[in-house]
């Protein structure tokens, strides 16, 4: 069954089921664009939830070493890759469904233009033919009417006995005239009635049926690739299935990786002072009159027993100015575990400092290859000088961080070694003079810990190229360390570590 065949007479009808085709399939793209507007506002918000959440600065790279705090951000980071591939479905709805769609409907609107205007043509033809085979019919009837008509007043003249002998060929021969004159009408309507029922049989069983046949294809075509447009909305989001699921999968290990006790343990492990706990307080009997002085050979100093907690803040200073050791380089005086932190923490300082020697020394390497180049812009030589001091500098650099990693070695190895105890007097007073400092020293470390009083937003780029200041850019995340105080100028501290001060009027608070 075909339209051509069935629907040969129902022109407006099929006019108006394509046109409905059509504005369904536009429909469905106009679906599909505010589909991907949600997919996209969806994915927008999880980022910005994902970066509203993710930690910035020195003390979250702190917390991160914990199990729990690492498998917040890892959930963090696969939710923000799960955004990414919402954003992706969203551009594979617009580029595969919505442009290629639109493309396809301007096809199918001029195509069902261009077979609508030649059935209306053909349509036109048929109508025009049948007008001109009326007006032959009309005329071959009049012709014939004034024939008769010529006919009758010759007979009528012939037998009139008043006219004359001319009178009457003079109307057998307007008869004869007007019947040949009929008989050319009557010819012409015959072959113009054939030539109209021979386009007529054309037009209902040739043209329109191949016209609405071309229609029913043109249909049949946009359904289907309607119906692949239908598909293709579901298989784009199939296609990233797996990506998804491997987000999902990330955050579900994620949580499987938490671990309490290796978070007690690292704690443990990073804040643990290696002092020994305080020992039992002297009774000190003052009935007795003045106690006898202590001996000197006594490995408790009766001053340590004054301090009962070696973080407190009470004498402090005393004790450092009384106690406080010139301090070794390699933090030999520290106890085990502080000076582990220290020389791990000055490996860690020289190791950002050799990187920045490095990354200057390769750009001033790049510049002078471009100066070599091009001489127009620059004299390679003016270079030399700086070239050298950072060779240098990255050489004394290495030097160092071998010599604090050797020392950081031997701390990890020297660490379970067992000291004994020695009974000498001086060496004894000694002993718990070191106590004494170590406390001072320690307490000078957990004086110097500081929170910040807030946060900020720098609103320009400041270059800090004096003593004390540091450099920001336009839009970097602060943390407040010390307020202005009416001079103009803040503490702060960057994400990275660095601390300094800044003008108060280039951040927002």
């Amino acid at each position: 069954m075909d339209w051509g065949a069935d629907l040969w007479d129902q022109y407006d009808v099929i006019d108006k089921h394509t046109q409905s085709g059509l504005d369904l399939l536009e429909r469905y793209i106009k679906f599909v664009k505010e589909r991907t507007e949600i997919e996209q506002n969806y994915a927008k918000q999880l980022r910005s939830l994902t970066k509203k959440y993710a930690k910035r600065g020195s003390k979250e790279e702190q917390d991160c070493k914990y199990t729990n705090y690492a498998s917040f951000q890892e959930i963090l980071n696969e939710l923000n890759d799960y955004a990414g591939q919402r954003e992706l479905i969203a551009e594979e709805m617009i580029t595969g469904i919505c442009v290629e769609l639109t493309k396809y409907l301007q096809d199918l609107k001029t195509e069902r233009k261009t077979h609508l205007a030649d059935s209306k043509k053909a349509q036109q033809n048929l109508e025009g033919s049948f007008k001109q085979l009326e007006s032959t019919k009309k005329r071959f009837a009049k012709e014939w009417a004034e024939a008769e008509k010529a006919t009758q007043q010759a007979e009528k003249t012939e037998n009139d006995l008043n006219a004359t002998k001319l009178d009457v060929e003079k109307a057998k021969y307007h008869a004869h005239a007007r019947t040949h004159t009929a008989e050319e009408c009557r010819n012409d309507y015959a072959a113009q009635l054939q030539k109209y029922n021979k386009e007529q049989n054309a037009f209902y069983y040739t043209e329109i049926p191949h016209i609405f046949n071309q229609l029913q294809d043109m249909e049949e075509r946009r359904i289907k690739r309607l119906a692949e447009g239908y598909c293709q909305f579901s298989d784009t989001e199939k296609n990233v299935m797996p990506i998804i699921s491997k987000c999902l999968e990330g955050i579900s290990a994620a949580g499987a990786n938490t671990n309490e006790k290796q978070d007690s343990t690292l704690f443990i492990e990073q804040n643990k002072s290696g002092f020994e706990r305080p020992g039992d307080v002297e009774f000190e009997d003052y009935s007795q009159g003045i106690k006898p002085a202590t001996s000197e050979t006594s490995l408790s100093h009766p001053r340590v027993r004054t301090k009962l907690w070696p973080f407190s803040k009470k004498n402090k200073m005393l004790h450092a100015e009384r106690h406080m050791p010139p301090a070794a380089e390699d933090f030999s005086h520290l106890p085990p575990e502080q000076r582990k932190k220290k020389l791990q923490a000055k490996i860690d300082d020289i190791s950002k400092d050799l990187q920045k020697e490095q990354d200057q020394s390769e750009a001033l390497e790049k510049m002078k290859g471009v100066y070599e180049q091009n001489t127009q812009m620059g004299d390679p030589s003016s270079l030399e000088p700086q070239i050298t001091q950072t060779t240098q500098n990255i050489g004394r650099l290495r030097g160092e961080l071998t010599k604090y990693e050797t020392w950081l070695a031997e701390a990890v190895g020297g660490e379970d070694s067992s000291h004994p105890i020695n009974n000498n007097t001086q060496q004894g007073s000694v002993v718990m003079d070191n106590a004494q400092n170590i406390y001072s020293e320690f307490d000078d470390e957990f004086e110097d810990v500081e929170t910040p009083i807030g946060q900020c937003t720098a609103l320009y780029t400041f270059e800090g190229n004096s003593e004390g200041t540091i450099s920001v850019v336009e839009g970097e995340q602060l943390s407040v360390m010390e307020d202005d105080k009416g001079d103009g100028w803040m503490r702060v501290l960057r994400g990275n570590g660095d601390e300094g001060y800044i003008p108060s009027s280039y951040v927002k608070q």
